[in-house]
């Protein structure tokens, strides 16, 4: 059974559009983790406008599970606050400054050689790496020999063609996922997974880890709350 991780962004989006600490991001980090999920994912942005530099401390201090920072590596200051706070993995995206959200995966060719020399700076201080790859079975066996941990399939393709066919939706994800497997990586996937597509997919990708979703399980919560989304999403990963 993969792993569900919370990404709990948009809690931060909903505290900063007051200026306070309503809803308080460590309580509701310590909540998904005692409603069932196995993992509090973060995205640090340099503008901050969701996530604080200064969350993340805060979280390290009080996550039992598993703590996944995502961010763009190209920062130095994001590159200095994982080497900081020491998470248990760090997923690696290659955003560029100001963008909404993330919308592809690296290009482990042309990036090789900088991706071995970043990655190596984590696996150096003891950090599990992942690197955001979209599902294509070049960029994974790149991705092979860069010395990653794992790879985290960019499932926006997927779920956005899910309701038109999903066959052809999982069909070039099971290619690089058998890839990925066969060549020794650890497989997570993220973005806009959510209650209707996540069962199909993880039922179709057999090696997979873990799964971090943000965006669809909070909206979920406003109808179903917290702990029932939670136990929702682990049942579609079961």
């Amino acid at each position: 059974m993969a792993r569900l991780s919370v990404n709990i962004n948009k809690i931060a989006t909903l505290r900063n559009s007051r200026g306070g600490d309503n809803p308080n991001l460590v309580q509701v980090a310590k909540d998904c983790e005692r409603f069932g999920a196995e993992g509090i994912t973060v995205h640090p942005r340099p503008d901050e406008r969701h996530i604080r530099y200064q969350d993340v401390f805060d979280l390290k201090k009080i996550v039992t599970t598993e703590f996944n920072i995502e961010g763009n590596c190209q920062e130095q200051k994001f590159i200095d606050l994982v080497l900081a706070s020491q998470p248990e993995q760090v997923t690696l995206v290659p955003d560029v400054l100001g963008q909404i959200t993330s919308n592809h995966g690296w290009d482990t060719i042309a990036n090789q050689q900088y991706l071995k020399e970043i990655i190596a700076v984590f696996k150096n201080a003891g950090i599990r790496v992942s690197i955001f790859v979209d599902p294509v079975v070049e960029m994974v066996e790149a991705a092979a020999t860069t010395g990653t941990h794992r790879i985290e399939l960019y499932t926006e393709a997927y779920a956005h063609n899910y309701a038109v066919n999903k066959e052809d939706a999982i069909a070039p994800y099971i290619k690089a996922a058998e890839a990925a497997h066969k060549l020794g990586l650890g497989i997570n996937a993220g973005h806009d997974l959510d209650l209707q597509n996540l069962q199909y997919f993880a039922q179709n990708i057999p090696a997979l880890d873990e799964v971090s979703i943000g965006h669809a399980l909070i909206s979920d919560a406003l109808y179903y709350g917290l702990e029932n989304t939670i136990q929702m999403y682990l049942g579609k990963l079961a």
